[in-house]
């Protein structure tokens, strides 16, 4: 019986890959394929330049990559398993939500995939640096940047505090992080606190009727929203939340600094000790 296309390109991948597997397989990897974003900055911290083969396809992407500079000196992976056979990695870092087909393909293959999953805190992304790192074949780097970020959070809780600290972090068409999150757990670290009745967990959306009743001290954005060209940016510029929150009430937080482990946490905790000392100099 003839072979299906699909089946004819499978078999021929198989083999390709097959044949650029390592034999040790309990070895620190020689060639790491980064198919994620926040898999990108890990590596690029933690292996040797010349393990790295490829970085995702949004690496240089500095809207959400804060190794976009860094990733330029890497080539990018396209966003199909058939991109990566030629490059023959001995490991592939993945997110949760990355191309599942792409990535049912690649186990297909025989490559060995190891998940990089999101975060949302601090303990849990110094945990995954560290895990990352013994992958990788270079722990001590891992304590290395670990030793970054706890002295970025002393760093933060040396800074000063305006007198006010009630906040919500508010997306377009009102849409609020909750303190389970990432940007959460960071704005917690400011000593930030989301006002009572604001939504828990992971978060949801409010209604600006809503919002105006909690009344923040201020509201956290992930860029500033000044034009109203669009349904959702039209709840950020209606002009009873601009009344109520002017430039001076507004903290931008770009949400590449809320997104993963690594580097990106020196920079938010950094960023947000920024934020206060100019906050507390309004007071």
């Amino acid at each position: 019986m003839l072979l299906t296309i699909t089946a004819r390109v499978i078999l021929a991948l198989t083999v390709l890959a097959l044949a650029g597997m390592p034999a040790g397989a309990a070895d620190p990897p020689r060639r790491v394929a980064s198919f994620n974003v926040c898999a990108d900055q890990l590596v690029i911290a933690l292996a040797d330049p010349d393990q790295i083969v490829a970085l995702s396809p949004n690496a240089r992407d500095p809207a959400i990559s804060v190794v976009a500079e860094k990733a330029a000196g890497y080539p990018l992976l396209g966003r199909t398993a058939e991109s990566m056979v030629p490059l023959k990695p001995d490991l592939v870092l993945v997110g949760p939500w990355d191309r599942p087909l792409t990535q049912r393909m690649l186990h297909v293959l025989g490559f060995r995939i190891v998940n990089v999953p999101l975060i949302n805190d601090l303990t849990t992304g110094i945990a995954q640096i560290r895990e990352i790192a013994k992958l990788l074949g270079h722990p001590e780097r891992g304590e290395a940047l670990i030793a970054e970020i706890e002295a970025a959070r002393r760093r933060l809780a040396e800074a000063p505090r305006p007198k006010s600290l009630s906040a919500l972090l508010v997306g377009n068409s009102g849409y609020t992080v909750g303190p389970d999150s990432l940007a959460g757990a960071l704005l917690r670290e400011a000593g930030f606190a989301p006002p009572p009745g604001a939504p828990a967990g992971y978060g949801g959306y409010v209604p600006l009727e809503k919002l105006i009743m909690l009344r923040p001290d201020f509201l956290v954005m992930t860029s500033l929203v000044e034009t109203p060209d669009g349904q959702g940016a039209l709840y950020l510029t209606h002009p009873a939340l601009r009344a109520l929150y002017p430039p001076e009430k507004r903290i931008v937080l770009p949400g590449r600094l809320t997104m993963c482990a690594g580097q990106s946490l020196v920079a938010a905790l950094d960023y947000l000790a920024d934020v206060l000392t100019k906050l507390a100099a309004q007071n």
